[in-house]
Formats: C-alpha cells, sequence, structure tokens
C-alpha cells in the first residue's frame, strides 16, 4: 500500500489491555498498548502518562485517540502513574520528581522495545500536558516531541492554586477531586487477589492535597519545580500547544510559542478543556490528523510541512450576547505574529473608557463578598452552564468605565493588561477586573479578566502587605483571548474587591481608590474576513462500547437565605455510571460542591465538597466517600477531609484528618 501523507496505511490494531512495564526499584507500572500489525518494521510510541486510570477513567477519548494512531503506524501507549489505576505503588503528590523519573524510564523502556523505532513522543491533556513539558525538559534520549494540551509553564501562577498571587478555589476543589479520584482500587482482573492490599495501602497512604498546596502561599521552590518557565531552554524538542479561550489553561500557548523558538506551534481554539477532535463549544477540528503530522515527522522523519506551520493560529471569535454554554462559537480562524498586533490605549476617566491621556480619578469601590458569582467555573469541562453568564449583576458591585460606541468592529488578540494607580484602607486586598462587551440591549458578556492579590503587586516571591492610604502602581494581567467586538457595541472595565466563589476573598472588607488607570489593549491588524488557515475535519476511531448504568445529570443554582443572609452556590455532578461491554468492569462517580458566603463579611466564606465513587463486578461491589471542607478566620485557613470506603456494604476503612495553616499575605 502506498504510504503518502493524505492517506496512509491502515493497519489492523492490536492491543494490550496490561502491558507491565518494570522501574528500576522493582515498581511495575501498567500500560494498555495499541500496536500496528504488520507494520513493516518498528514503529514509534506516543505516551500518555495519567493518574485518571486507563481501565475507566479515561477510555473514553482514549478509544477515541490511541486506536487511530496505531492503525496509522504509530504505536499508542496509556500508562497509569504509580499508585494509581492498574499500577504498584504510591502516589505522594503531582508532578513530583518520582514522577517525572518513572516517565524516563518509562520513556527508555518503550524505545527499547522489538517493536519501536526508538522515537518517543508524549501527548497529553491538563495533567498529561503539565507532565510531558516536565519530562521534556529533563530530555531523555529517546523522546523526540511532545504535544500539550490545556497545560501550564508556571505551577504557581498559571494552574488550579493561586492566580495573580489570589487563593483560586479550585485550590480545594480540584485537590478533593484527587483526595475521591486515588481512593479507587485497582482491578482484580488484572492484578490478582493482591487488589485489597493495593486498595488499602493506597488508602492509608493518600495524602490530602490542599493542606500541601495552600501551606507554599508564595511562588518558592515547591512551585518552581515543575514549572518549565523558570528555564525554557531544557526543552530542547519540537513542541505543539494546543488550548481553548474556554478553558482555564489559555495562557501557556502563546508563552511556548514565544520561549521556544520556531520548532514550538500553538493553536487555540473556542473549546473547554478538551481535546479538540471532539471539545465543545464547536468548531473542532482535525486534531487527530494533526497530530499524526507531528508524529511523522519528529518521530519517522517524513516530510509533513509542519515545521511550515504558522507559530500560532487562533480562533478569533465573534462576540455573542452572554450565555452560561455555548455549542457553537462563530468566527474564522487567524494567523498571529507580534507584527500583526498593536497596542490600542485606553485611559479610565470620569467619562468611563476613552483614548484620551490620563486623567487623574478619586473612584473608590469596596464589593460585597459575593461579587464575582456570574463567573463561571474555573475550568470548564462541559457539565453544564459552566460559562460566565451575564455580567450586570457582578457589575452592579464594581467600578465600571464604559467605551464608545465602537466605530468599526475591534479584534482583540492577546493579553489585555490593566494599569492602576490606587491605595487601599487595608493592608491586604484582592482586585478583580473584567473588561467586558456591551451589546446595545445592555446586556453584558465577559470578554476576559485577571486578578491580583495585592501583596503580590511586585512579584509573588516575597509578597508584601499593601501601604494603607498610600497610592501605589499596579498592573493585573488579564488572561489571553481573541475575539471580534462588532461596531456599534462596547466595550467596559470592570473592577471589584472580591470574585467569588472564583478566589477565596481577603480576611476583610477593603475600600480601594483608583487615582489613575490605563488599559493596554491588543489588537489585530488586518481583519480577517474568512479562515486564514484550514484544518481538516474531526476524525477518530470507534467510540467506547458501554452500557449505561445510570444517566448522567447536572445542576447549578444559587440560593439565598432570607434569614442569615448567606448566598450559596450548589453544584451537583451526576457523572453517571457505566459498564465495559469488553470486560465488564462497572464504575459510576458524583460530585457535590457547596461554597457560602455573606456579603458582608469575607470570613463566612466556607467551601465543601462530597464526592461518591463507585466500581465493581458481579458480586465484587466497592464504594469510595470523600468529603472535604474549608472555612477561615482573619488568620488562619481550616480545613478537613474524612474518607470511607466500602466492600459491599461493608465499611472497610476510615480516616479523618485537620489542618490549620496560617495566612501569609492572603
Amino acid at each position: 500500500m502506498e504510504n503518502d501523507l493524505n492517506n496512509p496505511p491502515l493497519f489492523a490494531v492490536t492491543e494490550h489491555e496490561d502491558l507491565r512495564i518494570p522501574m528500576p526499584d522493582g515498581t511495575i507500572l501498567s500500560a494498555r498498548v495499541w500496536l500496528p500489525s504488520g507494520a513493516p518494521g518498528p514503529v514509534p510510541a506516543v505516551l500518555e502518562y495519567l493518574p485518571y486510570r486507563k481501565r475507566d477513567g479515561t477510555c473514553a477519548r482514549d478509544h477515541l485517540t490511541h486506536p487511530y494512531f496505531a492503525a496509522r503506524g504509530v504505536a499508542g501507549v496509556r500508562v497509569d502513574m504509580r499508585g494509581n489505576g492498574d499500577s504498584d505503588g504510591i502516589m505522594a503528590d503531582e508532578y513530583t520528581a518520582q514522577e517525572l523519573q518513572d516517565a524516563c524510564d518509562v520513556i527508555a523502556w518503550l524505545a527499547d522495545q522489538d517493536w519501536c523505532n526508538g522515537s518517543v513522543g508524549m501527548m497529553g491533556i491538563s495533567w498529561g500536558g503539565f507532565n510531558g513539558l516536565q519530562v521534556a525538559a529533563l530530555q531523555p534520549p529517546a523522546l523526540k516531541a511532545v504535544i500539550t494540551l490545556c497545560s501550564t509553564v508556571d505551577r504557581f501562577a498559571d494552574d488550579i492554586h493561586y492566580k495573580g498571587g489570589a487563593l483560586l478555589n479550585e485550590n480545594l476543589g480540584w485537590g478533593a477531586t484527587m483526595w475521591s479520584y486515588s481512593s479507587r482500587a485497582p482491578d482484580p482482573a488484572l492484578v490478582g487477589d493482591r487488589w485489597r492490599q493495593m486498595w488499602l495501602d493506597r488508602l492509608q497512604a493518600e495524602p490530602f492535597l490542599p493542606s500541601l498546596w495552600l501551606s507554599h502561599q508564595s511562588r518558592d521552590a515547591y512551585w518552581q519545580h515543575g514549572s518549565v518557565c523558570e528555564n525554557y531552554s531544557a526543552i530542547a524538542i519540537p513542541v505543539l500547544a494546543v488550548g481553548g479561550w474556554g478553558d482555564a489553561y489559555k495562557n501557556a500557548v502563546p508563552a511556548i510559542v514565544d520561549n521556544l523558538g520556531p520548532s514550538a506551534k500553538g493553536i487555540i481554539g473556542p473549546w473547554v478543556h478538551k481535546y479538540p477532535h471532539f471539545a465543545v463549544p464547536e468548531p473542532r477540528i482535525g486534531f487527530l490528523q494533526e497530530a499524526l503530522r507531528w508524529w511523522r515527522k519528529w518521530l519517522m522523519d517524513e516530510d509533513t510541512g509542519v515545521e511550515s506551520d504558522p507559530d500560532l493560529t487562533v480562533y478569533l471569535m465573534d462576540g455573542l450576547p452572554p450565555a452560561t454554554w455555548y455549542d457553537h462559537r462563530p468566527g474564522r480562524w487567524v494567523t498571529v505574529s507580534s507584527e500583526r498586533v498593536q497596542t490600542q490605549t485606553l485611559s479610565l476617566s470620569d467619562n468611563g473608557l476613552s483614548a484620551g491621556p490620563a486623567a487623574p480619578l478619586q473612584a473608590q469601590i469596596s464589593s460585597p463578598a459575593h461579587c464575582g458569582m456570574e463567573g463561571g467555573e474555573y475550568c470548564a469541562i462541559w457539565l453544564g452552564p459552566e460559562m460566565a453568564g451575564d455580567q450586570r449583576a457582578d457589575d452592579a458591585l464594581s467600578l465600571c468605565f464604559d467605551g464608545a460606541p465602537l466605530a468599526q468592529d475591534l479584534d482583540i488578540v492577546g493579553e489585555p493588561r490593566l494599569r492602576l494607580r490606587l491605595s487601599a484602607d487595608q493592608a491586604q486586598g484582592q482586585i478583580a477586573v473584567r473588561l467586558n462587551h456591551i451589546l446595545p440591549d445592555g446586556a453584558v458578556s465577559r470578554i476576559t479578566y485577571g486578578v491580583l492579590n495585592l501583596a503580590h503587586r511586585d512579584g509573588s516571591a516575597t509578597p508584601q502587605p499593601m501601604p494603607v492610604g498610600d497610592m501605589v502602581d499596579v498592573t493585573v494581567t488579564l488572561d489571553h483571548i481573541a475575539m471580534r467586538i462588532p461596531a456599534g457595541h462596547r466595550l467596559r472595565v470592570a473592577i471589584s474587591t472580591a470574585y467569588w466563589p472564583l478566589i477565596w476573598p481577603a480576611p476583610n472588607p477593603v475600600t480601594l481608590t483608583v487615582g489613575s488607570g490605563d488599559l493596554a489593549l491588543p489588537i489585530l491588524q488586518g481583519a480577517p474576513a474568512s479562515d486564514e488557515r484550514v484544518f481538516p475535519p474531526p476524525a477518530a476511531a470507534a467510540p467506547w462500547q458501554v452500557e449505561e448504568i445510570r444517566p448522567a445529570s447536572n445542576s447549578r443554582r444559587v440560593v439565598k437565605d432570607m434569614g442569615s443572609g448567606d448566598i450559596t452556590l450548589e453544584i451537583h455532578d451526576d457523572f453517571g455510571a457505566r459498564r465495559d461491554l469488553a470486560h465488564g468492569l462497572e464504575s459510576g462517580s458524583i460530585a457535590r460542591e457547596r461554597w457560602i458566603i455573606h456579603p458582608d463579611n469575607p470570613q463566612s466564606a466556607r467551601g465543601g465538597t462530597h464526592w461518591t465513587q463507585t466500581h465493581g463486578r458481579g458480586d465484587w461491589q466497592l464504594r469510595t466517600e470523600t468529603h472535604a471542607q474549608m472555612h477561615c478566620d482573619g488568620d488562619y485557613f481550616y480545613l478537613e477531609a474524612e474518607l470511607f470506603a466500602f466492600e459491599g456494604d461493608r465499611q472497610v476503612f476510615h480516616k479523618k484528618l485537620s489542618d490549620k495553616i496560617k495566612r501569609e499575605c492572603l
């Protein structure tokens, strides 16, 4: 069969559901491997390396992706990290030196197999995107290229822990998720009778990570580890970085393209936290075809033209009325370079937002503690109404500067920055800035946003309290975005002193006085009328075959207690339950979150989660229940976590943890 790029040979695929990979210390990692059958010689391997359980956790996307590569001559390898799924050992934290060394050892083992040509790539989204970059920085010899999706280059400033030095509530939310995820047992069908001891050992050793992460409230050595921005030059192989405007991790793509040189390429679509061949909002793209071009060039030395692709391609979205969910975003694909983006400066004034020179202000803002309820989820994953809604409710609690109706369409592409001169009446405070789109009917959509813990105004290595009453200069950097605001519509800068429940509040209400400010707005020149780059339509392998046991469902609602005045966001995500038709493993999960605050009292903030995990087969049925809570006073955070494990109806394990962690400029 002719081996050309557009019509590569399709091989039969041989799957190994539990290939055992030995580590130097004797620990065995479990891999699921898809190999092309009948290939004329050894083939490259692409590794996806995660804690999310290849047996039931990532099956839906694994089935779409790895067999597609294998049928086209690239082996797909999906490895459970140490202490997860069907692998041996214990996991202590995310991105540990052990995790990264294990990845290097897996890569060396794969390269040494007789079916492998000695070239290995790493691909992954989120955790797998992070560790792909981190492993690349360690330079294992057989690793030749990386595709990283929805990832970060900076673990402190651009992950789920802190943003602008402010504490993200995802620190508790995602940590509680891992508290639940890591409580699940291996499958006896693969590991045999030792499954129970493996499970109990994991439960006993399992750390409650939110406490660990919260004990590092500044950019110290803990966060520098694994942050590839500390030394971009350590990554010496080609990197394709992919992100989505609906995702939390959009800023890494431009950073990678700007800092890794010509062998780095970037694509940002309209998507949430998913692979772009099945992500929403649409349009989706043929991501697997693009990935295959990447692998065939860098792992097989074929001329696929990827080195001539634009350095950065982004989806320029049309500005739309506000909605908490979009199935499709109209727009166009554009190529971005520094030459095409010019900065337009708009000044804050008593008359709003204008192109004139900055004028002195005496504008004050002290937002109620619940301001931010229309901010949406920090990291949307398509479970319902997760996106930012109509901003009018939050803007009513904020200091707003409105621009005049636009004379022509405005294409905002890049990272807006708001420079402010301000003072605070408290030593500890925070600021949230939204760049908003005002439609002619008065509805308001959020374009992008940024937050800043004012103690981190000069950096996060050594935070310093605000000098009370003194005017200081601060810069709030907003997330990258690409959006067209139509002629006749207006821009708004909205400033608040709270952004709940996205970030944990400062200990006391704070009043900010804004003395002056200006917005640096990146504008794309040469407005495109149609796509400047065309991607193939999405393609994939056959989907995972399952029987639905319980359908998925979700709800999000805000409740105000008219007696106490507390405002509560309640989130209920039932991920459903299913049975794998190939091996019979059943799995299901339910997540519940509650975020409570009183508008007049930041110290009333409380967060709580409850997760249920079930898995089993026949008479073998397991369940874990995990709980996590956090509250605060002016000096400390208080965290509690509890874990219950059941075999059938019998409780076989229980532990409870509590921590008291001092607030440090937070």
